[in-house]
């Protein structure tokens, strides 16, 4: 059976069950679970500090009406994390290199934005669509261009989420291949594989750095629309 490099991508399955549930169950495992004693361990300590200080930085800038989304985009900053940096380990699974997955959290937390700003300031909301002082022969133009703005959100969302990270899985797998089939050239070899490991920290720094955009641009949604 012939490999190819996107082989990587395709959900693995044990018996003709997907483990993709598996692999997204992994994150609330591996996080410690609060109890009642009075005094928890540094690790319990660091958490809580580090979900505290981002809730409270992705919450400053939006009305107090949308600060009940704490919750969501804090627990979805979390899993996504967690699963994009548990997909660098080896014989490892990645979810998020999925766009099914992927538009599956992007659309329905972009829905429940728009709608929620349009029940809330319905004017607002479609004001949005039309820069003030259009001149009116561009007023049609400008509304079918803003409208199609608008449902591109999602797409965007999932897609570079997507893109990025299987862009980096690619490359470290491209890079590994050509370390292993220079191995008889010991200066080459080294050299490739000081590349492999700055490219790994790189992708360490985007598996973070795409988690943190992904909630974040929900956050700008859930601001304009509260």
């Amino acid at each position: 059976m012939n490999l190819t490099f996107f082989d990587q991508f395709m959900s693995p399955q044990t018996l003709g069950i997907p483990l993709t549930i598996l692999a997204l169950l992994m994150p609330s495992l591996i996080f410690p679970t609060q109890n009642n004693r009075w005094l928890t361990n540094r690790l319990s300590t660091l958490q809580s500090w580090t979900i505290n200080s981002f809730t409270k930085q992705l919450m400053m800038p939006i009305d107090k009406a949308g600060h009940k989304w704490s919750i969501i985009l804090t627990s979805l900053m979390a899993m996504l994390l967690m699963i994009n940096l548990l997909g660098l380990l080896p014989y490892t699974f990645t979810p998020t290199t999925q766009l099914s997955m992927n538009m599956g959290l992007a659309v329905p937390m972009w829905m429940a934005t728009v709608f929620m700003g349009l029940r809330n300031q319905l004017t607002t909301s479609l004001g949005h669509l039309l820069p003030e002082g259009t001149p009116t022969p561009l007023i049609p133009i400008l509304i079918m261009i803003e409208t199609i703005s608008l449902f591109i959100r999602p797409l965007a969302l999932g897609v570079r989420l997507t893109a990025n990270l299987t862009a980096g899985h690619l490359l470290i797998q491209l890079t590994s291949t050509a370390v292993l089939a220079l191995l008889s050239t010991t200066t080459l070899s080294i050299l490739i594989m000081i590349i492999l490991l700055l490219l790994t920290i790189l992708e360490l720094a985007v598996a973070m750095i795409q988690a943190y955009v992904f909630v974040l641009l929900l956050s700008l949604f859930l601001q304009e629309n509260t």
